[in-house]
């Protein structure tokens, strides 16, 4: 994209962004992530929710999110703009959602395929490792941007791509941070 082109003229494009270990693992970022966090992390998160037409998010993250952000504010607008932008939620057990979020009913692959099928930017799959592996799974994944953070837990419940089947992805960019975070971006 020229950055002039309409967003009306294309597909949204799933994006998935995600947190990880040295060692693979997803789970509970906000335990062991915000020591790396840094000015280009900040850059780089902000304009990635600013290219975002609609978040999609799994149960856990969704009460995560859910439960922090409505209460923040800042200067820059980073958090109007996270409590503004439309939710995509995939559970089974959520009935009643709130902050703009809309529940995913049936067949999740085939209710993203509807949402990659609409015009405008970016639908950003934040965390949500189990909805991730179904996604993947399906080849609906279209970008995975991995944020990859200076730290071995050697242990943990959740790992990145740990039900994906086999693929092979190119990476598309790779920048390191001040922090020690390396940043890769892949396309299928």
């Amino acid at each position: 994209m020229n950055g002039t082109e309409d967003l009306e003229d294309r597909t949204m494009k799933l994006v998935a962004t995600e947190y990880v270990t040295l060692d693979g693992y997803m789970d509970e970022p906000g335990n062991w992530s915000l020591p790396f966090f840094c000015d280009e992390a900040v850059a780089f998160k902000k304009a990635e929710l600013f290219a975002t037409e609609a978040l999609l998010l799994g149960r856990r993250t969704y009460e995560g999110f859910a439960e922090a952000w409505p209460a923040m504010a800042d200067p820059d607008g980073f958090a109007d703009r996270m409590n503004r932008i439309p939710k995509y939620v995939a559970s089974r057990t959520l009935t009643g959602l709130t902050w703009n979020a809309t529940l995913i009913e049936g067949d999740v692959v085939a209710y993203v395929k509807k949402l990659r099928d609409l015009p405008g930017g970016d639908l950003v799959l934040a965390g949500s490792g189990q909805l991730l592996d179904v996604l993947a799974g399906a080849d609906l994944v279209d970008e995975y941007r991995v944020m990859v953070h200076p730290i071995v837990l050697g242990d943990g419940e959740l790992r990145l791509f740990a039900k994906s089947p086999r693929r092979t992805l190119t990476l598309v960019r790779s920048e390191s941070w001040s922090s020690g975070i390396v940043l890769n971006t892949y396309q299928r």
